[in-house]
């Protein structure tokens, strides 16, 4: 199957890394566009095909990534109109585009999917949340296989997509700040930073692991490192007292009203 990856930004690029590096297909199945193609001269390296031109790459291709920013996609598929058919299944990584918009831009009976991966794409560690139209149960499963190679996938309805953004895409960040924080206190306490960063990530993904392979509540967790009188109750107290939960959701909620603005 060929691939076309229209827009070689960070999260064009990403999925192209987790393509490869999951031998999904092979490197010379990949197209990625860019405008500017000088930023992926690297690319060519991996035997994957850089161009300029996005009519060339979806007429050569059987699955189309749209992964330009909002404010560009209705020109880059008007441009691309005479290129895509029936046979193209269109996978859309835009936030704030949804199915519909996406349906009038394109033919009414076109093969569309919309998916909202991380950055975690890059290594095969995405957490993706996809909805479609028109699609069938063969063309589901390879629009699944192909995200499941990159990570975790989950189909959602479409009217939370925009959650999932948050939670999924922009929770990346969240969880990102929430280490660096972690890291700025190691030093407080002691540790250099390279140690500091390297028990903290560790952790986190620690902790990760025992929820999605034990299924149980972040609370059960908690319990088990929970001792009377012990240092990490006042830690956790202490957090709650300065707002720690309500802060983070509400960010979360913050972000959510900022796309429904959008």
């Amino acid at each position: 199957m060929n691939i076309a990856i229209i827009g070689g930004g960070n999260l064009g690029t990403a999925i192209a890394e987790g393509l490869v590096k999951s031998k999904f297909c092979k490197p010379e199945s990949i197209a990625i566009t860019k405008r500017n193609t000088a930023t992926l001269k690297d690319w060519h390296l991996k035997e994957v095909k850089i161009s300029s031109d996005n009519n060339e790459a979806v007429k050569n291709s059987d699955l189309v990534i749209l992964a330009v920013k909002p404010y560009q996609i209705e020109s880059v598929i008007e441009g691309l109109k005479k290129s895509i058919t029936n046979k193209h299944i269109i996978v859309s990584v835009i936030t704030g585009v949804s199915l519909s918009d996406l349906k009038t831009m394109l033919r009414k009976d076109q093969i569309i999917f919309r998916a909202m991966p991380n950055t975690a794409i890059a290594i095969r560690e995405s957490m993706t949340c996809i909805s479609y139209l028109n699609a069938n149960e063969q063309q589901i499963e390879l629009v699944l296989s192909l995200f499941k190679a990159l990570g975790e996938v989950v189909i959602i309805d479409e009217k939370l997509m925009d959650a999932a953004t948050v939670l999924g895409a922009c929770g990346t960040a969240f969880a990102m700040r929430y280490i660096r924080a972690n890291i700025q206190a190691g030093v407080e306490i002691g540790f250099d930073a390279k140690t500091a960063k390297l028990i903290a990530s560790q952790t986190v993904k620690g902790a990760t692991e025992l929820l999605l392979k034990h299924g149980s509540h972040p609370e059960q967790e908690i319990d088990k490192v929970t001792t009377p009188k012990g240092c990490t109750i006042v830690g956790l107290n202490e957090m709650e007292h300065r707002g720690f939960s309500s802060s983070l959701i509400r960010g979360v909620v913050a972000s959510y009203e900022k796309i429904g603005k959008d």
